[in-house]
């Protein structure tokens, strides 16, 4: 036997036995719809109306998107708080200063205040001198076995950072903090250099490392160690750094910071807390929402003949809602959100600056289309669907138009997110260590039935054990209780 698997393609031999039993694998784990309702159990922890299980509290954020008016719960426009703060106020704060806003929110969200002008300058000193990999971690980490698929990149690189901790699993506040200010101050560097040695390896472009300045900003930094010559304008860094701040944190609920929350709960240290967290955000139902708006929109232009006619785009809207355009799965990306219904505030803050940069790009007609369908996609969807609440564009929906004006590769999109999104997954992982000592375990409704032994040379057709079955699924209804 394994001769023959030597021989064959090994690639085929696998084909062959995954296709031979997949349907074994779907007829024993298909579970029957309507139990869902039986035991009452709420799929993806919302409820029908969107609601999200209530499964723990936090300071961190607040997302609002009803108001309660003569006792029944209406939408409202959605709001968003950084630790108190709405992010409208702490947009406005920083734009009107000129400064940039990355490292001002990090400290709030990480400490809980925002920080005075001594506070501030200390923490970009901190962020700064923890902008340093370890010797030869580029080349004997990051430039060996590049993958196009740079969160799968990243995510090695901080398992591999470890090695190098001698506290690794030191979860004291102190340790952890230091481990999360280390790990943000660096992840610009792991996601760029990982995308150089893709670039270089697997599509045979030029390779170059800029070493990040300590003088510069988040934003402005991983533009210059991105572009060959190292150059940005102020437009450019100011927006990116806005997409970082509207990006950092969005309560506990969402996948990857529950996933941040659940695995520091089994006291897991932090390299494998961030390590999951950037596993779940990958997932294109959570961080690569950007990348298919991207390519919807160029699918439109590929099928509309005049992206200027309302007519027009209105008609393939339609036809994307009717699974009949783009990947045919009825959504038009980048409308709707699992929490907001009216307005997305993060979508509203953005917006203006988006329009800055496309004219500074040249990219006005872009963004007049974008506009256009921002405001027909709800109307369409609503002549389409049966939906609980409204619709409305999410952060997402420009995100990925501002990075391709901004130069940035799509492979790096997702990457971009989790640069901002891990001061989030920090900020609670340190909440979750300071409030519970408690491991999460929800639990799950069994549906299995006994079945009778039999041994090797009897195996034929599971046998029920009817006599058991009364006695166990008693049993199991205790257990997952």
């Amino acid at each position: 036997m394994q001769e023959e698997i030597k021989t064959d393609n090994f690639e085929k031999f696998m084909d062959d036995y995954t296709n031979k039993y997949i349907h074994v694998c779907i007829e024993n784990n298909s579970i029957d719809s309507k139990l869902f309702d039986k035991y009452g159990v709420k799929r993806g922890l919302r409820d029908k109306n969107g609601k999200g299980v209530l499964s723990g509290i936090t300071n961190i954020s607040l997302i609002k998107a009803t108001d309660m008016v003569d006792n029944h719960i209406v939408p409202c426009e959605g709001q968003l708080y950084y630790r108190g703060y709405n992010i409208y106020d702490l947009v406005n704060g920083f734009r009107k200063d000129g400064r940039f806003g990355f490292e001002e929110t990090a400290h709030l969200l990480l400490f809980g205040d925002l920080p005075g002008k001594s506070q501030l300058e200390e923490f970009q000193k901190v962020l700064a001198k923890n902008r340093r990999l370890p010797t030869n971690f580029v080349r004997d980490v990051i430039m060996k076995a590049p993958s196009k698929d740079i969160m799968n990149s990243l995510t090695k690189s901080v398992l591999t950072l470890s090695s190098y901790d001698d506290k690794i699993s030191d979860n004291s506040l102190e340790n952890v903090m230091k481990q999360c200010i280390m790990l943000i101050s660096v992840f610009p560097m792991l996601a760029v250099y990982g995308y150089h040695a893709y670039n270089h390896y697997e599509c045979d472009e030029s390779f170059y490392i800029h070493r990040p300045m300590d003088s510069l900003s988040a934003a402005e930094n991983i533009l210059r160690m991105l572009r060959p010559d190292k150059s940005y304008t102020d437009i450019e860094a100011k927006v990116l750094d806005l997409a970082l701040v509207l990006h950092m944190e969005h309560g506990g609920g969402n996948n990857s910071t529950f996933t941040t929350r659940v695995v520091t709960s089994a006291g897991s240290d932090t390299y494998s807390v961030i390590a999951a967290a950037l596993s779940s955000l990958k997932g294109p139902k959570h961080g690569g929402a950007n990348i298919k708006v991207v390519e919807m929109m160029q699918d439109l232009k590929e099928n509309v003949s005049d992206t200027s006619d309302e007519d027009e785009v209105r008609a393939y809207l339609h036809k994307l809602v009717r699974h009949e355009a783009f990947d045919k799965r009825g959504l038009i990306y980048g409308m709707g959100h699992a929490v907001y219904s009216i307005s997305d505030p993060r979508a509203l803050a953005f917006k203006k600056f988006v329009e800055m940069l496309a004219i500074e790009k040249h990219q006005k007609k872009e963004f007049e289309l974008y506009s256009m369908i921002e405001r027909m996609a709800p109307e369409v969807i609503g002549e389409e669907c049966a939906i609980y609440k409204g619709v409305s564009a999410n952060v997402d929906f420009y995100s990925g138009f501002v990075y391709n004006m901004l130069g940035i590769p799509m492979e790096l999109f997702t990457p971009i997110f989790a640069m901002a999104r891990i001061v989030g997954w920090s900020a609670h992982r340190i909440e979750e260590l300071i409030n519970i000592d408690k491991i999460i375990r929800p639990a799950y409704q069994s549906i299995m039935v006994p079945k009778v032994y039999e041994s090797l040379k009897e195996r034929s057709t599971p046998k029920i054990d009817t006599n058991y079955l009364k006695e166990l699924q008693l049993s199991m209804k205790e257990e997952s209780c």
